[in-house]
Formats: C-alpha cells, sequence, structure tokens
C-alpha cells in the first residue's frame, strides 16, 4: 500500500528524515510513535504530498483512495448528517448522475450497479451510525454545522473522515477533541476498521486495542515493530539491553587488543602480531548502544495530612445564573480519595471541577470544608491564563518572590525545564511544556486536593506515563477529568458519573462502564439490552466495600514503607559521611555524633520493620478473609 524508501528531509535547518526506510502493506494498522517534534505529523504532509521530500521518495498502491482527518474546521449550514454524507464523493457524483434526464440508459445501469457496489442505500444509516458513536444525538444531526463550537466541528471533520472509508486513512491525534465515551467508541470502530490505517497517537489504549504494527521515529530513521505497543516497548528494551551488552563486550575486547599492542609492540619478536592487532581494531567496527531518550518527570510535593473529609457537600445545586446544570448533589472527598468522572461532555464535568476548585459558587446548598484545605487546579483551557512574554522562571519567581535563584529553578527542574528552557517566553514554549509548567505553578504550594481537567492532552506517552507515576506517588486527593483511558485505570480507585443533572458514583471500573455505555446504546436504538447478572454487581459491590474496609490497612502499610525508605536514605548518608577519611582528622565530637545517630538509626529501622512486618500480615489476613 505504501513505500516510503530512503526519504530524507529537512525542515527549518533541521534534519527530520535521514535516508528513512519503511513498507507498509494493505490492511495493516500502524501506529506512528516518537517523542514530540520528531516530525510524525510532517511525515503525514509527505505523504498526502503537502510537502516534498528532499531525497528518496514515496509511493502508493495506484488509483489508491487517501482519507486524513482536516484540520480545518469545518463550516456552513449543511446539516451535520448531509456534511458527512457528502464526504462520499464517488457517492455524491453518482447520485448527481441519478438527477440528470438525458442519462444514456447503459449509463444508468451501471450508476445503479456501482451505487449497490458501495452499498449506497445504507449510506444515511452508516454515517448516523458514527456521528452518534462520537457523540451527536438524533436531534444534533440534524442541526446546520455553523451551530457548533471549534472542538464539535472537529468531531464532525472526523466523523467524516471515517465515513468515507478510504484505502489508505491518516489520523493524527484523533482523540484531542474527544471525551472518554467518544474515545472509547473509536478505539472499538477502529479496531473493526478493514482498510490500512496510520495512526499518530499519545492514547496508549489505541494503540494497543488498535495497532498491530508500530513504526517508531527514532534517530530521524523509521524503525518498524511488529505488534501493538505493549510488544514495541518490551522489543525495544530488549533490543536497547541487547545493544549494550554487546557494546561492553567489544569494549571489553578493545581494552584487551590495545593492551596488547601496547605491551608488545617495542619486542621484535612480537612487532608482527602487534601490528596485526592494530590492523584488527582499525576494521572493528563499533557498537553503538541505543540511547533512551530522556523522559520528563514530575514530582508533586505532598500535603500536610487534613482530618476527613476535606470536602463536603449537602443538597448541592450547581450552575451559572439562571441555568442549572447540577443538583442534588451529596458528595465528600478525603485525602486518599482517587476519583475519575465519567460522563459525555456537556454534562457537567466541568462544572463540578469548578465547584470542588472553589472556582465556582454553589447557587444552593451547603459546601464544607477544611479551614486549612488547599486545592489545585488544572483547567483544560488554563494556558491561556499563561503570560505569552513571560518565561517559566519569570512565573515560578512571582510565586517565590523571596526565594533564591538556585530554588526557583529546582522546584522547575522537577517538571523538566532545565536552564535553557527556563527561560524560554511562553509563546515559544510547545504544547507539553506549557502544560508541564502549569503543573509546577498549580502544586507549587502543595495543595491537598489536585483537580485535573483533560490533563494530558499536549503530553506524550512518555510524559504520560511520568504524571501517572507522580499521582500514584502523591499523597493527597486527586479528581480526575480525562478521555485517557489508560491514565484513569492507572489512577483512580473510584468512579462518579456525571448525567443527567446529578453526580453518583459508577459501581463498577472502566470494562463495567464500557458495557454500561453498549447497554445505553442499544436502548437508544431500541434494540435489546443485555442485562447484567444480579451476582455480578453483588460481586462488585462487596469487593467495592471490601477495599473500602482494608483501605486504613493499606495506608498504614504505605506509611511504615515511606518511613523505612526515609530511613534507608538516612543510613546512606551517615555511611557516606562515616566513610570519608577526612572525617577522622577533624573533631573527635563530630565522629562521635555520627556514630550515635548510626546507631538511632539501626534500632529505628529495625522498629520501623517490625512495624510494616505487622502492619503488612494484618492486611494480607484482612484481604484473604475478604476473598
Amino acid at each position: 500500500m505504501l513505500h516510503i524508501n530512503d526519504l530524507t528531509f529537512r525542515y527549518g535547518g533541521r534534519v527530520l528524515f535521514d535516508q528513512a526506510t519503511v513498507h507498509v502493506a494493505q490492511g495493516q494498522k500502524v501506529g506512528l510513535v516518537g517523542r514530540n517534534g520528531a516530525g510524525k505529523s510532517t511525515l503525514f504532509r509527505l505523504i498526502r504530498g503537502d510537502l516534498a521530500a528532499d531525497g528518496g521518495g514515496i509511493t502508493l498502491r495506484p488509483r489508491h483512495r487517501m482519507g486524513w482527518l482536516a484540520q480545518e474546521t469545518p463550516e456552513g449550514e449543511d446539516s451535520l448528517l448531509d456534511f458527512v454524507l457528502a464526504a462520499d464523493e464517488e457517492r455524491q457524483s453518482l447520485l448527481a448522475e441519478l438527477d440528470d434526464p438525458a442519462l444514456d440508459p447503459h449509463r444508468l445501469a451501471d450508476v445503479h450497479e456501482r451505487l449497490n457496489a458501495i452499498e449506497a442505500h445504507t449510506a444515511p444509516a452508516r454515517a448516523a451510525i458514527i456521528l452518534a458513536g462520537l457523540g451527536f444525538n438524533a436531534e444534533a444531526q440534524a442541526r446546520p454545522v455553523s451551530s457548533f463550537s471549534g472542538g464539535w466541528r472537529m468531531r464532525l471533520a472526523l466523523a467524516a473522515a471515517l465515513f468515507a472509508r478510504p484505502d489508505l486513512l491518516l489520523l493524527d491525534e484523533p482523540t484531542n477533541h474527544l471525551d472518554l465515551e467518544a474515545t472509547l467508541w473509536l478505539q472499538g470502530f477502529l479496531a473493526g476498521w478493514q482498510g490500512t490505517l496510520i495512526v499518530i497517537s499519545h492514547d496508549r489504549e489505541i494503540l494497543n486495542a488498535v495497532c498491530n504494527r508500530i513504526v517508531h521515529l527514532d534517530g530521524h530513521k523509521l524503525v518498524a515493530y511488529g505488534g501493538n505497543y505493549d510488544a514495541f516497548t518490551r522489543t525495544r528494551a530488549m533490543k536497547m539491553d541487547l545493544a549494550a551488552k554487546a557494546q561492553s563486550k567489544q569494549l571489553e575486547q578493545r581494552r584487551k587488543i590495545q593492551a596488547f599492542i601496547d605491551r608488545f609492540r617495542a619486542k621484535a619478536t612480537k612487532a608482527r602480531q602487534a601490528q596485526s592487532r592494530v590492523k584488527m581494531l582499525e576494521r572493528m567496527e563499533p557498537v553503538v548502544a541505543m540511547v533512551e531518550e530522556r523522559t520528563i518527570t514530575f514530582e508533586f510535593p505532598d500535603p500536610d495530612p487534613l482530618s476527613p473529609p476535606i470536602i463536603a457537600l449537602n443538597d448541592g445545586v450547581a450552575g451559572y445564573g439562571d441555568t442549572v446544570v447540577l443538583r442534588n448533589l451529596n458528595l465528600r472527598v478525603d485525602m486518599d480519595d482517587r476519583i475519575a468522572l465519567l460522563g459525555a461532555n456537556g454534562n457537567g464535568k466541568s462544572t463540578l471541577a469548578k465547584v470542588l476548585a472553589l472556582r465556582l459558587p454553589l447557587l444552593a446548598g451547603k459546601m464544607t470544608r477544611s479551614p486549612k484545605l488547599k486545592v489545585g487546579y488544572f483547567a483544560q483551557h488554563q494556558t491561556d491564563e499563561l503570560a505569552m512574554g513571560k518565561t517559566p522562571y519569570d512565573h515560578m519567581g512571582e510565586l517565590m518572590p523571596d526565594a533564591p535563584e538556585a530554588k526557583i529553578r529546582a522546584q522547575l527542574g522537577r517538571f523538566g525545564f532545565e536552564q535553557d528552557r527556563a527561560n524560554v517566553t511562553v509563546a515559544n514554549l510547545s504544547g507539553g511544556e506549557k502544560a508541564r509548567l502549569l503543573f509546577a505553578l498549580m502544586s507549587y504550594h502543595a495543595p491537598h486536593l489536585m483537580i485535573l481537567d483533560e490533563p494530558t492532552n499536549h503530553l506524550d506517552i512518555d510524559s504520560r506515563e511520568s504524571l501517572m507515576a507522580a499521582l500514584n506517588a502523591y499523597e493527597g486527593a486527586v479528581i480526575l477529568v480525562s478521555h485517557d483511558p489508560h491514565l484513569i485505570e492507572a489512577t483512580a480507585d473510584r468512579l462518579w458519573l456525571v448525567a443527567d443533572g446529578r453526580v453518583s458514583a459508577f459501581d463498577g471500573d472502566l470494562d463495567d462502564y464500557r458495557r454500561w455505555l453498549t447497554e445505553q446504546a442499544r436502548e437508544a436504538e431500541g434494540r435489546p439490552t443485555k442485562t447484567a447478572a444480579p451476582s455480578r454487581k453483588d460481586d462488585r459491590r462487596s469487593k467495592a466495600e471490601a477495599r473500602a474496609q482494608t483501605a486504613p490497612l493499606r495506608k498504614a502499610v504505605q506509611t511504615a514503607e515511606k518511613r523505612l525508605d526515609e530511613l534507608h536514605k538516612k543510613k546512606t548518608a551517615l555511611s557516606e559521611a562515616l566513610a570519608d577519611p577526612a572525617l577522622y582528622s577533624g573533631p573527635q565530637d563530630k565522629v562521635l555524633d555520627l556514630q550515635k545517630q548510626a546507631a538511632a538509626v539501626d534500632k529505628a529501622m529495625a522498629d520501623a520493620e517490625e512495624d510494616w512486618l505487622n502492619a503488612q500480615m494484618v492486611l494480607d489476613m484482612a484481604e484473604a478473609g475478604a476473598a
């Protein structure tokens, strides 16, 4: 289907591709991955013919039909359904021919035969199904395109690209404007896609569920791997390990050869052998270890503990002016809560987030919160609040007016802003860098509760993984709104469903939520539903209750583990200090003091280990009893 041969391309003086080669067979579903700025979107433009290569070539199967997600926002007064139907240009052209009264009878027969072959009679139903999957109900499908916001119009552009059924479909970050519900639907739709697909995505779930091949843009080359994204990461890790071992082995071999040369070069009896080894070294191609690209890390400061609940809502009503969005809000949030908000866009997730972030007052009802509560809020469109002419250092300096420069830079360094990037104006930062700056600013005061509304929109896969690790290590509460299923599954242990003006606990996990959405769709279409067995629901409820009962025990184990980790670090520091020869040439009082501290740490470690063992034993017994 697609052949890229020795592709070379430079953009703005920077090499993006250097004799890159890859072949994509018909029917393959390829995930194109690589760091932000590596050239993934540029490759799509080269494939489409929007850019010309500096060297090499790109060839496609003759008479292919290519489709892609248009970056231009759809316009016009056509209904959504008509706009999507118009994306099938062949069908539109054939239907136009039918309207010609002078059409030759033989041609008329050919047109009808072709319309039947492309299943033109099913087109309205297929278009409606795609639109419904992307969040447009029957009423919305009849409205004009111009009546929708930019984000919804981009969904419409995606619907048109999917409906056209091209031979080769190029999708660049197709989930960027979707909510979780539409993302889950798209994942299933693409898994059943019959054509050839190349998708650029930072959504690990999409790359795992849909793709059977991964092409990695690495070092200006295109490197193909079989399988989905998880298989790619395993295979790449193995290749890196083998390359590192091969390099180490060769370096040792070179060291031995060089030692022989140095030892016997001047000896007449060994001179010829030494010269032979010199040539051997010259012919030896160096093995280059695969270099792992630097991963951005996140580090959120742990807040001081607060008594539960940190926030409680009783009979709350939320909205804007006279418009009520949510009612009957009876919710509580504790310090150890990790909650993800489910529900389609427009149901009130962001409204609830603003209420809990203390940015939107209740219209009615009561909110109780700890007087010491500090909240960090990452809004979906918060990047607009950054001053484009200021640098990350300027922004952080405003929060730390009395801090020395080193401390300000250390805070920025926790979020990947090294010396040079800390001095770049916000206007020249990438989307991911702006997001990381907001994380740094939001978390500086060690909030007890972090509310994150679509925090991963501009983060690549590695940055998302780092964010997950930081959230799991963070000791405050987290409330998350995200279209990334992997992020939700990795960080949230409670789900709240925001729908029909209410907020309620969802009894189950994301797999249950997928099934629930399917049942809702079947009901909307008038098809019979498959009701979940009561025993399964009861089982989920009992497991949830068991998790709630063992939560204090798990917290005790985590506290003991953290205490042990702190003592280990202190022990290491004391051991290094006592191992320093310079210590013993100074005052003996300092030596005695360090020795006393070391003895005290040893005793504390023994006590902490016993506390941890006891806590773990009690937790194991409780979990065994619950099972």
